[in-house]
């Protein structure tokens, strides 16, 4: 049941008005991506990380059951925003990580209307409680290249419920560019190193 406090909907996302949401980005829970490289997806989910710090913008992050096989959350992630790192919510097994009230608790704390959510598996992690966010009143972009799953069936269904539900998809490069607004700025030049670097080379036009 959505709860009856809404926010006034904005076209763009802002670093003043959104927060950062990582859900589950596990050693063991990554080996279930395959649509993808799984060290694609964590490399986005990192740049997601240091883009949110230069940004000053909350972030949340989750885990579930990382004494089993989903295993601990990375590593690379606690290098970059080791605060988030170090208060994660940790599930016990809870699906749905909205379901978890400390989770949606810790969400609700950061003030924010707007998150910027990925989860390691699009077709559970993530699509699950971007939809719940949405029916609780939040604006919410998925970062797909920040998730995926074992079969390109799983992942087109979860985009296709997920944008039904009101969720808007976007990629880490696309997110980060709304975010910056002007990459003249200093949080914008520090920024593009971090994209640049994440880039495939491409050789120069001859």
């Amino acid at each position: 049941m959505p709860q009856t406090e809404t926010f006034p909907k904005s076209r763009w996302f802002k670093p003043e008005t959104a927060a950062l949401v990582l859900i589950d980005h596990q050693i063991g829970t990554m080996q279930l991506v395959k649509n993808i490289a799984s060290d694609a997806a964590l490399r986005n989910a990192v740049l997601l990380a240091k883009a949110a710090k230069t940004l000053r913008m909350p972030i949340v992050m989750t885990a579930s059951m990382e004494d089993h096989i989903q295993g601990p959350l990375a590593p690379a992630l606690r290098q970059v925003a080791p605060e988030a790192y170090d208060a994660r919510v940790k599930r016990l097994g809870i699906v749905n990580a909205w379901d978890d009230p400390n989770f949606k608790a810790a969400v609700a704390a950061t003030g924010r209307k707007q998150l910027v959510m990925a989860g390691v598996t699009t077709d559970i992690c993530l699509v699950f409680p971007s939809i719940s966010a949405v029916d609780d009143g939040y604006e919410v972009q998925a970062v797909l290249d920040a998730s995926g799953s074992s079969f390109e069936l799983q992942e087109d269904t979860a985009r296709r419920r997920m944008e039904h539900g009101g969720v808007v998809l976007t990629a880490t490069n696309t997110i980060i560019a709304e975010l910056v607004q002007n990459w003249s700025t200093p949080e914008g030049g520090t920024l593009v190193p971090y994209l640049l670097a994440s880039s495939p080379i491409i050789s120069p036009v001859t």
